[in-house]
């Protein structure tokens, strides 16, 4: 290869790696800030629409399509979904109500923040009148920090 095509070869591997430092930023489907009483529970997990998993500082770990999938659909509960059908999703929107349960009295493990698009929610392991959706988004977050990113917990 001449000298020429060379530098028009570099020259373009650095614009597409320069282009890509400025590439829009996935879209994320929620934050989660989970905390507790035992050791290694503390964790911020975020989680994008592109199928990343990012745990604390770690650099970026790849859902499963079946994760990403459950994430979209606790997503979608946080968040009340598609209103196609005109329905009041607001009973369903659970970020959108902010809805927040205290831990039950005695012993609490982990206790949750999630934000998602339309506002935040805060639950415990121990809470009383949970959705299904915060037992699934703990057990999800769990399954993600112990498989995903390699954590204890």
């Amino acid at each position: 290869m001449s000298r020429r095509p060379r530098v028009v070869v570099i020259a373009a591997a650095v614009t597409a790696v320069a282009a890509g430092c400025n590439a829009p930023r996935p879209a994320d489907l929620f934050l989660v800030e989970r905390t507790g009483s035992i050791p290694g529970a503390r964790l911020t997990l975020r989680l994008t629409d592109d199928g990343g998993a990012y745990c604390n500082a770690q650099k970026r770990a790849e859902l499963t399509s079946a994760q990403l999938i459950s994430a979209r659909e606790i997503r979608r509960a946080l968040d009340g979904g598609d209103d196609s059908a005109g329905n009041d999703n607001d009973q369903k929107a659970l970020a959108r109500r902010h809805l927040n349960l205290p831990p039950a009295a005695g012993i609490t493990s982990y206790q949750y923040k999630v934000r998602s698009q339309q506002g935040e929610v805060a639950f415990a392991d121990t809470s009383k009148g949970q959705p299904e959706t915060f037992y699934k988004l703990a057990q999800l977050t769990r399954e993600i920090a112990i498989r995903n990113c390699k954590l204890p917990r």
